[in-house]
């Protein structure tokens, strides 16, 4: 698959778009270095379709995407790319939506220990994404069905939410806004950290660069004493786009009483305003549009009550680095507050000892 024609601006002929969002590219490069860079996003045959569903009609911006994850250094974002497309065929990534979990009682009970869901839009457009770190506590069903969750919201939003936003908005929007609420978070919740470690590594190495901006609210002690630690490891572009916002600050319809995620927050108790909820619009627009995949493809048989596995990447140095920063740091706070020195493992169930309804 040829993205020269896509790529190259004859006037000046350098990369479009790579001069103002990769400082590296100026536009002093010759032709003949520029021909050896288009070629290593020469995609194979077998790959060109999966492509297609991952840029969404917008291939030039999607290698621009690569790029900046990769700090403009091409053979690495070509092999960034490869990898994902390699990753999506294995773990049949396209199909993943046709892929519900089931029965609804038993997604319901994911969606209420996994908090994140879609409460609105930006000034500019971008889907405001929220997650309740603090209060999630994955302790309703195995890793794979909170891994297949996390996937399905990246892939409903990239496929359905951005392309309705484009139209609505009249403007290309690729990217969303997420605001992560750490009201409750304890250090007790060290056990989710392999876990939240493997879906961060997914998102970074897959859907790198789908998100403008991070907003931390409700930020405990504990998040602040790590951060302090944690900052200095994260890559510049990193940093940037997070900001901490102090509760003081927050303005008063942020700083309820028992603020925070879910029905904690004071959201109405029928679950409509708590975008965390299965019965909020977000969610059921999205479990709806999953079943009727599923009918679509006409499965010989009724879908299995069984999670949806996903080979998990392995994280990079840095991701490791910052994990065991983030464990050695909440184990000073233990020893300071005098609790137990020594913390479980992931405690998170297997699918046959889930707890459900079903």
């Amino acid at each position: 698959l040829e993205f020269r024609s896509r790529l190259t601006r004859r006037n000046g002929d350098h990369i479009a778009g790579y001069d103002t969002a990769i400082p590296e590219f100026d536009g002093s490069k010759s032709l003949t270095s520029h021909s050896r860079i288009h070629s290593r996003f020469r995609l194979k045959t077998e790959l060109a379709a999966h492509f297609q569903n991952l840029h969404q009609g917008y291939p030039h911006e999607t290698l621009v995407r690569f790029l900046k994850a990769r700090d403009g250094n091409v053979p690495k974002a070509h092999k960034m790319l490869v990898d994902c497309l390699n990753w999506r065929i294995q773990n049949e990534i396209d199909d993943i939506l046709a892929k519900p979990i089931v029965p609804a009682e038993f997604y319901r009970e994911v969606r209420d220990s996994q908090l994140i869901g879609m409460s609105g839009y930006t000034k500019e457009g971008r889907p405001v994404i929220a997650v309740g770190v603090g209060l999630s506590t994955y302790e309703k069903a195995s890793i794979h069905y909170y891994v297949q969750s996390h996937i399905q919201i990246n892939e409903y939003r990239d496929r359905i939410v951005l392309p309705a936003a484009t139209k609505k908005f009249e403007r290309h929007i690729s990217t969303c806004v997420k605001v992560l609420d750490m009201t409750g978070l304890k250090i007790a919740q060290l056990s989710q950290l392999k876990l939240l470690t493997v879906i961060s590594s997914i998102d970074d190495l897959n859907y790198p660069e789908k998100t403008d901006n991070y907003y931390i609210v409700n930020a405990p002690y504990i998040f602040s004493a790590c951060w302090k630690v944690v900052r200095p490891l994260l890559q510049e572009r990193t940093r940037k786009k997070i900001q901490i916002m102090d509760y003081a600050s927050l303005p008063h319809f942020v700083r309820r009483e028992g603020s925070g995620s879910s029905r904690y927050s004071g959201c109405s108790s029928n679950g409509e305003d708590d975008c965390f909820s299965l019965d909020h619009g977000f969610h059921q627009e999205l479990y709806k549009y999953i079943n009727q995949q599923a009918e679509a493809m006409e499965l010989p048989a009724p879908i299995k009550h069984r999670s949806f596995h996903v080979q998990f990447p392995e994280p990079d140095q840095d991701d490791r680095k910052i994990a065991q920063t983030i464990e050695s740091e909440c184990q000073k706070l233990n020893d300071q507050n005098g609790m137990a020195n020594k913390l479980d493992d992931l405690t998170i169930k297997d699918d046959g000892e889930r707890k459900s309804k079903a």
